[in-house]
């Protein structure tokens, strides 16, 4: 839906804060759809759409990828570099001169995987600029939390009302980087071990680091009221570990059972039941995280947890794909989870097989 421009007065000052923010001028009102918005309803005295909201929060999204970042903001690390490392170096394990796995290599030594995390929070500060001006205009947010029942083929989101506006993250590989584990596994070989894991979620604190553009985003995100909490699948267990991983990376606090969630034993891989109990706390604008699960299990249940393509398929369909950048935001992971799968018929069909002999 087009947006009409309209007039906007000079900002007060940054939009999310002095140092990391994009400065995003103040709007006095918007034309959508034809309806002159002043707050939260049009001059009908009608609720806005999550279409109507929409449209408006791209404008205001446009408007802060126009603003230059301050310098500064972000480090892109050269290829083959190791992160910046405030406290212990991280050990690797591996024989000396040996590869590491080319997942491996991409996400945790690569300079391309640094752009695109540093991408993918820069345009999740964009989001979250709008959101909050939305807010400061008492225009309802958009939640973008499936309620219970949605489909994707049908979605419905929890209502945000009143409640406080938070994005959620997932932690592994999307705000942390664990390198300390991936270093030794790499040396090791043989993949995965559940023990080791839970070994390393108590144990590994002092050798991880932050998602490039994950500390920017995160503090962006509180100097401007937006309530930062995390949704993941370590054990409730290392929840003082986890908080500690966390505030050693540079990424703050984190309370468990308030904007720390983790499973509890005995409970699967879903965090739709955390999203829900979250979600009846805050107004929840954005979902960051490395696995489609991170955003509904939906996409792991029945046909989708069986097929490639079919969940390749249903992320890409309308109307769910609309929420990919305005409310969704995926970071890269190569290395493990849920999108590693697919027999060679299943990433390559027949009518795209090309062979060089005659």
């Amino acid at each position: 839906m087009r947006v009409a421009r309209i007039a906007m007065l000079a900002a007060a000052g940054g939009l999310l804060s002095s140092c990391v923010a994009l400065a995003v001028p103040v709007v006095a009102g918007a034309a959508i759809g034809g309806k002159q918005v002043a707050g939260r309803s049009g001059d009908d005295g009608r609720t806005l759409t999550r279409r109507e909201r929409k449209a408006e929060r791209k404008r205001l999204e446009a408007q802060a990828r126009n603003t230059p970042v301050p310098q500064g903001s972000f480090t892109i690390l050269p290829q083959g570099s190791t992160l910046p490392a405030p406290g212990a170096p991280v050990v690797v394990q591996a024989v000396p001169g040996s590869a590491a796995p080319a997942g491996m290599q991409y996400l945790y030594g690569s300079g391309e995987a640094a752009a695109l995390d540093v991408q993918g929070y820069r345009a999740l500060r964009n989001h979250l600029s709008a959101e909050a001006r939305l807010r400061d205009l008492k225009i309802e947010p958009n939640s973008v939390v499936l309620a219970e029942g949605a489909t994707l083929a049908a979605p419905r989101f929890v209502p945000c009302g009143t409640k406080k506006l938070a994005m959620v993250l997932d932690i592994d590989e999307t705000v942390l980087l664990n390198l300390g584990y991936e270093a030794d596994e790499a040396g090791r070989g043989g993949g995965y071990d559940e023990a080791r894991w839970r070994r390393w979620e108590l144990t590994g604190a002092g050798q991880v680091r932050a998602v490039p553009g994950a500390k920017q985003a995160i503090d962006a995100a509180r100097a401007a009221g937006i309530a930062v909490v995390f949704n993941s699948n370590r054990s409730e267990a290392s929840a003082a570990a986890t908080a500690d991983a966390l505030k050693r990376a540079g990424l703050g606090e984190a309370v468990p059972g308030e904007t720390l969630w983790l499973r509890t034993d005995g409970q699967g891989s879903g965090k739709d039941a955390r999203r829900w109990r979250i979600a009846e706390r805050y107004c929840v604008v954005a979902l960051v995280g490395d696995q489609l699960g991170d955003f509904s299990d939906l996409f792991n249940t029945g046909a989708l947890a069986a097929s490639p393509a079919a969940r390749r398929s249903a992320a890409l369909a309308d109307p769910i794909a609309d929420e990919w950048g305005a409310g969704w935001f995926m970071l890269p992971n190569p290395v493990y989870g849920t999108a590693l799968k697919g027999s060679v018929d299943e990433v390559f069909p027949p009518a795209v097989r090309w062979s060089p002999n005659p």
